[in-house]
């Protein structure tokens, strides 16, 4: 889901053999050309939105949730992490590792902001993080295709008392081992295609919504 402006514009090409329609706002580079032929466009809308009915929709999450992220590589997909994690009430990111943090101009593109409402951590040892939430309370689950792994669902039957930190670790090499071992659980997201895996950021989101939602859908 995008950003959701307070107001823009629907414009159209006017040239027969293009005829893009496209949302516009002020500060596109290409101004009110075409960003596919470079032809002049009409304004045929435009959309103003007044108050915020997606603010008080929903009851506040069940469980205390906070992240962590460990080495992972992509700008973008932090970023999209720290969206989703904004969305869904996750209280905490703890970047670890190669992680970029919100310094990186990738972070903020895609972050659109959520960066600056999540207080983050950053620490080049995920192993001292994650020994260290546990001494104050915690519970770590992993994200991880393990044998030990269980199904997503399985996570709404734990005590819901208890603060718990989602890892999800590298694109390609997953949850570092040494996290896998002090975690009390570890999950994965159940899936049809041939493919068996989701970009990181995409199970990010999938994950930190049913554990701190589930109990309040």
């Amino acid at each position: 889901m995008n950003e959701i402006l307070s107001s823009y514009q629907i414009r159209k090409c006017e040239d027969p053999d293009c005829g893009l329609r496209y949302p516009y706002v002020d500060d596109y580079t290409f101004g009110m050309r075409c960003p596919r032929c470079g032809g002049v466009t009409l304004a045929v809308t435009s959309k103003e939105r007044h108050g915020d009915k997606n603010s008080d929709s929903f009851t506040p999450p069940g469980r205390r949730v906070a992240a962590l992220l460990d080495n992972i590589r992509s700008a973008w997909n932090v970023g999209s992490m720290f969206r989703s994690a904004d969305g869904a009430g996750i209280y905490q990111m703890h970047l670890c590792g190669i992680t970029p943090t919100p310094e990186y101009p990738g972070v903020a593109k895609t972050a659109l902001g959520a960066e600056k409402s999540i207080t983050w951590t950053w620490n080049a040892d995920s192993i001292i993080t994650a020994q260290l939430l546990r001494e104050e309370g915690c519970q770590l689950w992993a994200l991880e295709d393990d044998n030990r792994s269980e199904p997503i669902s399985k996570m709404t039957e734990q005590d819901y008392g208890t603060p718990v930190v989602l890892i999800v670790g590298n694109e390609v090499c997953g949850v570092d081992p040494g996290l896998l071992e002090l975690c009390e659980k570890v999950f994965y997201i159940p899936m049809l295609g041939a493919k068996r895996s989701l970009n990181a950021a995409v199970a990010f989101g999938i994950a930190a919504y049913y554990i701190a939602w589930s109990n309040s859908l």
